[in-house]
């Protein structure tokens, strides 16, 4: 009887320690898992771009300021956020189907000029395939697609520029289906965790094709903000009126100017590969004063001019949801004949099809932790015009036959079930 005492009491033992010992590595996985500084690694290594690639960033740091600055005045919206990235890459998508004076206007509106096709399919074709990977702690997706109608005539050179370039996940689906529209926004969704659930509200008889691009952006700020420092504090608005905010505040090192119309911070994300640039006015300039004097190439200047040092940095913690439709936008822009039935998308269809909207969603949450964000640009081409006979287009197995009409009778019958080049 001692002994089997003696023999339970040491498998209890046994059972205890390793119950404790199990408590303790989900104790200390806990800790790691809450504990502030983060394991970074490296600072990133920078992305090497050739000549023409530079031109096209500074192109599309011009196209960016230019679509904020009308985005705001096409807008009732207080607060106003885009992603440049997400609409030109959904408009290089569409102007690689334009062709005469419509590509013209849209290289006006996007700020293209001085390069070639390759050039431009390259930039990105790069962007996409460097910018996700350049920081393994911050998570960065961007995604593209194109959806036609079933049996809409697609030139196959389109397609294939879209998937070479766009790495578009391509789909013939048939839009008068209930779950066509689901499908779609699905898509969306999954491409922008969730971020943006929906981009459609219907699909139009009209709709032919809709050209998508997602992009979806997690990362953690290099050096975090405290929760315990945030306060509840002021804003004052566009209107001087005060309202309470949740204000973050840390005092830390960063990338700093100032000069006579606004002070610059650069937050760093990650191993540094992405950053925030908070940019505020001066005492006696606004919003509007800043950005008028903004482009490619003062920004450059401006950063170029930062330098590391000690600040006291005090910011709201906020969130921003906007809806936007971008044709009256990019009409402002330059764009025209791409939204009228004589637009030339010659490169696309040989039935003609106009741009009848160009849809924006963005989502971004700053927090203590950094920051999360999402854009979805989706372009709806239709077609100019319903054709008034049907579209037959015999790309898959099919039934023939030869007949004498006055009679009815039938000389040759045949199905098709593969065709090889003759």
């Amino acid at each position: 009887m001692q002994n089997t005492t003696l023999f339970v009491f040491n498998y209890l033992e046994k059972i205890m320690k390793k119950l404790i010992y199990l408590l303790l590595l989900s104790f200390l996985a806990t800790s790691c898992e809450s504990n502030d500084p983060i394991i970074i690694g490296e600072d990133a290594q920078p992305i090497v771009l050739k000549a023409n690639q530079q031109k096209r960033v500074s192109q599309d740091n011009d196209f960016a300021f230019d679509l904020l600055k009308k985005t705001i005045e096409n807008s009732e919206e207080t607060n106003v956020f885009v992603s440049p990235l997400s609409v030109s890459i959904a408009l290089g998508m569409a102007w690689n189907g334009a062709s005469g004076e419509t590509r013209t206007e849209m290289e006006t509106a996007m700020n293209i000029s001085g390069l070639t096709t390759d050039d431009i399919n390259d930039y990105y074709k790069i962007m996409q395939s460097t910018l996700p990977g350049i920081d393994p702690s911050t998570k960065l997706s961007i995604a593209n697609s194109l959806w036609y109608r079933t049996g809409f005539p697609v030139k196959t050179d389109y397609l294939k520029v879209n998937s070479d370039y766009f790495g578009a996940y391509i789909r013939e689906i048939d839009f008068s289906k209930s779950w066509a529209l689901d499908t779609i926004n699905n898509w969306c969704s999954s491409k922008t965790n969730k971020l943006i659930p929906t981009i459609l509200d219907d699909i139009s008889p009209d709709a032919m094709m809709y050209l998508i691009n997602a992009v979806y952006f997690k990362g953690i700020w290099r050096s975090k903000f405290d929760k315990k420092e945030t306060i509840e504090s002021n804003f004052t608005n566009e209107l001087k009126q005060n309202s309470k905010v949740n204000m973050m505040h840390q005092e830390d090192t960063f990338a700093y100017y100032s000069d006579e119309l606004a002070q610059y911070v650069d937050m760093p994300y990650g191993n540094k590969a992405f950053s925030m640039t908070v940019i505020l006015p001066a005492e006696d300039k606004t919003t509007t004063n800043v950005l008028d004097s903004l482009n490619s190439v003062s920004l450059t200047e401006k950063l170029s001019n930062m330098h590391v040092q000690k600040i006291m940095l005090y910011l709201p913690r906020f969130k921003v949801e906007n809806k936007f439709e971008l044709k009256p936008v990019m009409e402002m822009m330059g764009m025209h004949l791409a939204f009228t039935d004589r637009a030339d998308f010659s490169n696309i269809s040989d039935i003609s099809l106009f741009i009848s909207e160009i849809i924006h969603k963005t989502y971004i949450t700053v927090d203590e932790e950094g920051t999360e964000a999402a854009a979805v640009t989706a372009i709806g081409m239709y077609t100019t015009s319903l054709p008034e006979y049907p579209i037959v287009m015999v790309d898959k197995p099919f039934i023939f036959l030869i007949r004498e009409k006055s009679t009815g009778v039938i000389l040759f019958i045949g199905k098709m079930g593969t065709i090889e080049k003759y």
